[in-house]
């Protein structure tokens, strides 16, 4: 999936914690373990041999009870060096095909990172420039947010809103087996995004397998310049607003206040309520995340995080002022809804600012920092796990809904003839001088198109409904819903 970035790779050369840490300073913390890594180096340089011609120290006593002496900490085991040295030269004298030692090397280091967690990864000069793109909202593509498999394959996350994916039908939860007819088992996750990225106009076709769908089957699509256009808003009902980010970029939380202000401008006035959509946000970068969260906050905790080394743990909090003057919010998530997405809907359910409603969100509650080793390489590393305001780790288990609402598809029962007191000869009219409500006009203005098309976002737009007339009831207020 995509890697939540914190500091915003908009402002050219910072370094970038993803999804949820404070920036890094430049220090060279790659050189920690001081000589080390130089010495390694050269140790698979030369081969095993030059290991067994080193001088070797004394034995020492045996451990009692036949114990298994574990090295200092801190210092690298002679033995596994010994062995990674052997498979290095032996892949070196013996494979099929010869591979340059800074492939292997490279390899190797990718396989360091790829076998601790699905999200730290080893980041060559195209996946790191593809990760700089992600922030920005601009890359060549398909349009798909994507994570790794256990069993090698990779997941959509979600399709990217006014995408070739989301054109085609992609959906959240789609096992890409195949892309252009070769397995993407074994691959990485990186090389898989990298061969789904590609010029505008060029085709691709994906092998995908869904859940209730028999058999795999190809999709194609053909690549254009992805522009995420990561707010949108509209207006539901009078007083009523709708916005959805798409992912958080490094500009989302003055993208959020622009489109707040372009619905108050909409409405003619301030909003009575507003329905936050943050399904199949795959998360991005975390300062827009609290900022949006904030945006709801008269005050308090938004997010913290945890991790070994110092600089991994931070507070984020929210500054006074609430934008919406406390108008209900209710907040529609999803299995798509995840990492700084997760954030936000985790901070406004803690802080009771707004109802959570829809189904399960992903549940990516850890902490990836990007460590740049060169001017074009970086690893992404898992350095912390990050906690909501009160405490929960989310992570493997997502943010429980207040109101589950699955997404599903109703077919309204169509009413037989009716008549009503508009349709008699003879009627009284309306006292108020307000247009005649009859069976015609009732059948010509159904207000089903929202909850054929989506569902949760009508059952959400009800629930929002519900509270306005509640919180106008509470204070006395005049209410237009």
């Amino acid at each position: 999936m995509q890697t939540a970035i914190m500091t915003p790779f908009g402002q050219r050369g910072a370094r970038a914690t993803s999804p949820h840490m404070p920036a890094q300073t430049p220090q060279k913390r790659h050189l920690s373990v001081g000589f080390a890594p130089i010495a390694f180096a050269a140790a698979l340089l030369w081969g095993s041999a030059a290991l067994a011609e080193e001088p070797q120290p004394p034995p020492a006593p045996a451990p009692e009870d036949n114990a298994i002496a574990e090295p200092p900490e801190g210092v690298l085991p002679l033995q596994d060096l010994r062995i990674f040295a052997e498979v290095f030269n032996q892949i070196r004298s013996a494979y099929v095909e010869k591979v340059d030692d800074r492939t292997l090397l490279e390899n190797a280091i990718k396989g360091m990172l790829n076998g601790l967690d699905p999200h730290s990864a080893y980041l060559d000069k195209d996946s790191f420039t593809e990760l700089r793109e992600s922030t920005t909202g601009e890359f060549g593509g398909v349009g798909l947010e994507v994570g790794a498999e256990q069993d090698g394959f990779v997941r959509v996350i979600t399709p990217i809103d006014d995408t070739p994916a989301k054109a085609a039908g992609m959906e959240s939860g789609d096992i890409i087996i195949k892309i252009d007819g070769k397995s993407v088992k074994g691959l990485g996750l990186n090389q898989a995004v990298e061969k789904m990225r590609g010029p505008k106009g060029s085709k691709i076709i994906l092998t995908v397998v869904r859940e209730g769908t028999q058999g795999p089957f190809d999709v194609t699509l053909v690549r254009d310049v992805i522009r995420v256009r990561s707010v949108r808003q509209r207006i539901l009902d009078p007083g009523l607003g709708y916005m959805r980010i798409a992912q958080f970029q490094s500009e989302t939380g003055k993208d959020f206040v622009k489109a707040l202000d372009a619905l108050t401008a909409a409405n003619k006035g301030a909003l009575s309520g507003l329905v936050l959509d943050l399904r199949n946000n795959p998360g991005g970068v975390l300062q827009a995340s609290v900022e949006v969260a904030d945006a709801f906050l008269e005050e308090g905790l938004v997010v913290y995080t945890e991790g070994r080394i110092e600089n991994a743990s931070a507070r984020f909090s929210a500054k006074p002022g609430d934008l919406l003057n406390g108008v209900p919010v209710v907040v529609l998530i999803n299995g798509g809804t995840a990492s700084a997405s997760e954030i936000v809907a985790g901070a406004l359910q803690d802080h009771n600012r707004g109802v959570v409603v829809g189904t399960d969100s992903f549940g990516k509650g850890s902490v990836q920092t990007v460590l740049p080793l060169a001017e074009d390489r970086a690893i992404k590393l898992t350095t912390a796990r990050y906690f909501t305001p009160s405490g929960r780790s989310i992570q493997a288990q997502g943010i429980k809904p207040d109101i589950v609402v699955e997404r599903a598809t109703l077919t309204p029962v169509k009413p037989g003839p009716t008549v009503t007191e508009a349709d008699l000869d003879g009627h009284l009219s309306n006292t108020n001088g307000k247009t005649e409500n009859g069976s015609k006009e009732r059948a010509g203005t159904s207000a089903n198109t929202l909850r054929e098309q989506d569902y949760q976002l009508y059952e959400a737009l009800n629930l929002l409904r519900a509270m306005v007339l509640g919180a106008g009831r509470r204070t006395g207020a005049s209410v237009d819903a």
